[in-house]
């Protein structure tokens, strides 16, 4: 868990996925936000997986992550092509992958489809050391749905499960944020994303336990906390 109190400039821009997913995104586009993401040292750029190749060029003197959204925004690709995909991203210079599960499965019930979705991704990523989050899409799923897939992430143990694909019916809330962290434990992280605009909204989802934080409006959040900091 993260302190509020003593969180500084530096970590909380640590904390951002900076975001461009839209279908539209131009280069002009990704070569802006990989710039953004460099000269503000935020954790990683959180793009679609064909510019990665991309953005890994622009970011390659920087510690700033390339993430591959895989399977997005709707997660309905087979386990085979999913695991290609990631596979693809790493190949070409991605350091973590955010995959969709496949949502559907999970209103079936159909948990073990879940399972194997998950241990055949995270042990392409273990195997080449990268991050790897595992996006639920809360807004289409039951507290208790959320409930199962936390138990799922608990055993099968991604870096982090995420809240949202921001491409949903709602974004990340408060209340799934405490409910998957309370659930998950401690060896499994939380990623809060979708509908985080606002400093106000940002400091709340790290309290209620988000490690970190996917956001297109970084550069926003960020000069409203230095503000609030007097900074």
């Amino acid at each position: 868990m993260i302190d509020i109190e003593t969180l500084d400039e530096k970590q909380l821009c640590r904390l951002f996925d900076h975001t461009l997913l839209k279908a539209y995104a131009s280069s002009a586009d990704l070569e802006k936000l990989c710039k953004e993401a460099r000269d503000n040292g935020f954790g990683m750029v959180a793009i679609n997986s064909s510019p990665v190749s991309f953005c890994k060029e622009i970011l390659k003197e920087s510690d700033v992550h390339v993430g591959a959204a895989i399977s997005f925004p709707l997660g309905q690709t087979a386990i085979e092509t999913k695991c290609f995909e990631t596979e693809k991203a790493i190949e070409e210079g991605a350091n973590e992958i955010d995959y969709v599960i496949n949502i559907g499965k999970v209103k079936d019930r159909d948990y073990d489809y879940i399972r194997k979705e998950m241990k055949a991704i995270v042990a392409i990523c273990r195997s080449h050391n990268v991050t790897v989050k595992a996006i639920f899409e809360n807004c289409y799923l039951e507290k208790e749905e959320i409930v199962q897939l936390c138990l799922i992430a608990a055993k099968e143990k991604p870096d982090f499960i995420k809240t949202s694909t921001g491409f949903g019916t709602s974004g990340a809330t408060v209340e799934d944020v405490k409910l998957m962290k309370e659930t998950v434990g401690e060896e499994v992280k939380v990623k809060a994303a979708g509908g985080i605009r606002d400093w106000d909204t940002c400091k709340a989802m790290i309290e209620a336990g988000a490690e970190r934080i996917g956001t297109s409006a970084s550069l926003k959040i960020l000069e409203e906390f230095r503000k609030q900091h007097n900074r």
